[in-house]
């Protein structure tokens, strides 16, 4: 993608950046509770509830408050959660890649299961193909995550002991690998411990099947949906009148005309999983930025609040480029529209 394109994609977006910002910045000060309260703790005087409002800065008005906000952010800075006494910035980095491991783990086994169901449907409408696509979409939209995660926990750790105890990454006793990624099965792999990668990705299952168990229903519907669009196209009347051998039809001509409104979706369905999957990240104890969110809105931490919704914004705006880079490698038609 050329340089100018790069351009005209990056300053929507950092426009939009700025809106969040707004947004996180009006919506974190309407809150209920008194951050400063909480922090004194019950027992503490009003002198002393005052005196902690001015050293936060939330004795100044709104308008005071955001420009201080902005100059910080400009620099790095995401402010200090007074809920774990550390910079935001160092928290949101620490749980970042548990939410993203998890993330892209639940969206590949979607992938996984979704895309071959999707296809197999659109070439058998209304067998027993397309029926069994139709419950199992549908059961995975109907059912909530927590319900899906705690009967999963329930059957496979409690009756059955196949898998671990859903208590965070690791076994209570093992040591982290060394960060390269913050990927633990990348990090164990990179390390060469095998033992520790077999851990990992036991940890991992329950609560990555649970995500993709939720995310392959709309990729396996919009699948089906533009497979039967692709297959009654008149390129692949043509493509079947010239002999070809079936799989390269289905696969070469249908699927990949049938992949752009597949890979928007699946855009849309990752982003919405790495910052909604606090329900999933709590019947785990997995240390995510869904539990980190949580626990800041709980405190009204402001700083981990707002530091949250914006890194999610960048996340946001990384993965919509990332998809445009997709559309051009799919369809090259994007690259010459472009």
């Amino acid at each position: 993608m050329p340089a100018r394109i790069l351009l005209q994609r990056l300053v929507p977006a950092l426009f939009s950046l700025f809106g969040v910002l707004v947004i996180a910045f009006v919506l974190t000060r309407a809150m209920p509770g008194d951050p400063a309260a909480h922090l004194a703790g019950a027992a503490a005087s009003q002198q002393a509830i005052q005196e902690i409002r001015e050293k936060l800065g939330l004795d100044r008005s709104l308008l005071q408050q955001f420009v201080a906000y902005l100059s910080q952010v400009s620099h790095g800075d995401f402010g200090q959660s007074f809920a774990t006494g550390q910079p935001v910035l160092k928290d949101l980095l620490t749980r970042l890649p548990a939410s993203l491991e998890l993330t892209v783990a639940g969206l590949a086994i979607a992938l996984f299961i979704a895309l071959p169901l999707g296809v197999l449907s659109a070439l058998r409408p209304g067998s027993w193909i397309d029926h069994v696509a139709r419950l199992v979409t549908t059961a995975g939209v109907s059912l909530p995550t927590f319900f899906t995660g705690l009967l999963l926990v329930y059957v496979f750790y409690y009756l059955l002991g196949w898998f671990p105890a859903p208590m965070g990454r690791l076994p209570a006793f093992a040591d982290a690998p060394p960060g390269v990624t913050g990927l633990y099965l990348v990090d164990s792999l990179l390390a060469g411990d095998l033992g520790l990668f077999a851990d990992t990705l036991a940890y991992l299952t329950l609560p990555a099947v649970t995500l993709g168990i939720f995310a392959l229903a709309p990729i396996a519907r919009m699948t089906r949906s533009a497979m039967l669009a692709a297959l009654g196209s008149e390129y692949l009347r043509t493509a079947r009148a010239s002999q070809l051998p079936s799989w390269k039809v289905v696969l070469v001509y249908a699927l990949q005309n049938a992949l752009l409104p597949v890979l928007t979706t699946m855009g849309m369905v990752f982003s919405y999983l790495l910052g909604a999957n606090v329900l999933v990240e709590k019947v785990f104890s997995w240390p995510g930025l869904g539990s980190f969110a949580l626990e800041a809105l709980v405190t009204s931490d402001y700083a981990a609040v707002q530091g949250f919704v914006l890194t999610m914004g960048v996340l946001y705006v990384l993965l919509n480029l990332s998809i445009d880079f997709a559309y051009g490698l799919v369809d090259p038609r994007v690259r010459l529209a472009s």
